[in-house]
């Protein structure tokens, strides 16, 4: 991940063994359709929001099956026109919300994506308690089967949000820096942490020229 982001920041001249960011798989949100698609590719272009790179296309797949029984996004290629008469399989089993077939509006679609935009951009949160506000309109208008489907999948989300490594309890963003200098060379380490989530981390060895005592810390920013 890092030497992907390296090339893609400085483009080396000489680069002989041909790395690129062509084998990372990104997630894309189409926000140009009335109804966005969500899919896997591996170029990056201005015509969507990314999320990315992944380093295993197999545990993106894994993630987006894990999300599409929290927010039922489309997976068909139909032309949504809210008018169509019998909905696909997915709509019944809950894989869907049905837009094809007026069940909910562009609105309320879009909506829903961008609470899976927010939950793959690290702010989980705000997706739950917008879930969490859907599902208590619904028991309080009597719609109990749209509040059942809401109980499981903020459920199924706490579940995703339980399993990811949280390095920091405060939700906070942090640059950690680590030191830890001997005789001959430094070692200099930065982490990058994000909504309490390790993203990324930078190492590098310093020659020392005089002799030092040994010393580690770390510094907040």
């Amino acid at each position: 991940m890092l030497e992907n982001e390296l090339i893609k920041r400085h483009q080396p001249r000489y680069n002989i063994r041909l790395k690129d960011d062509k084998t990372y798989p990104y997630i894309k949100i189409d926000w140009a359709e009335d109804y966005p698609k969500v899919t896997i590719v591996r170029r990056m272009a201005r015509d969507g929001r990314y999320f990315g790179p992944y380093t295993s296309a197999y545990n993106v797949r894994l993630t987006l099956e894990a999300l599409h029984h929290i927010f039922p996004y489309l997976t068909c290629n139909r032309d949504i026109t809210g008018r169509t008469t019998n909905a696909c399989l997915y709509f019944p089993i809950g894989r869907c919300n049905g837009p094809c077939i007026g069940a909910v509006n562009r609105d309320e679609y879009r909506a829903m994506v961008q609470g899976l935009a927010d939950f793959l951009s690290g702010n989980t949160e705000p997706a739950l308690t917008t879930l969490r506000g859907q599902m208590t309109d619904a028991a309080e208008n009597w719609y109990f089967e749209r509040a059942a489907r809401l109980r499981d999948q903020i459920k199924a989300a706490e579940q995703l949000v339980e399993r990811q490594k949280v390095v920091s309890g405060q939700q906070q963003d942090e640059d950690l820096i680590a030191f830890a200098p001997d005789q001959r060379r430094h070692l200099r380490a930065v982490f990058f942490v994000r909504h309490g989530k390790l993203i990324g981390r930078e190492s590098f060895v310093l020659e020392a020229r005089k002799a030092t005592k040994p010393m580690q810390f770390s510094a907040r920013s």
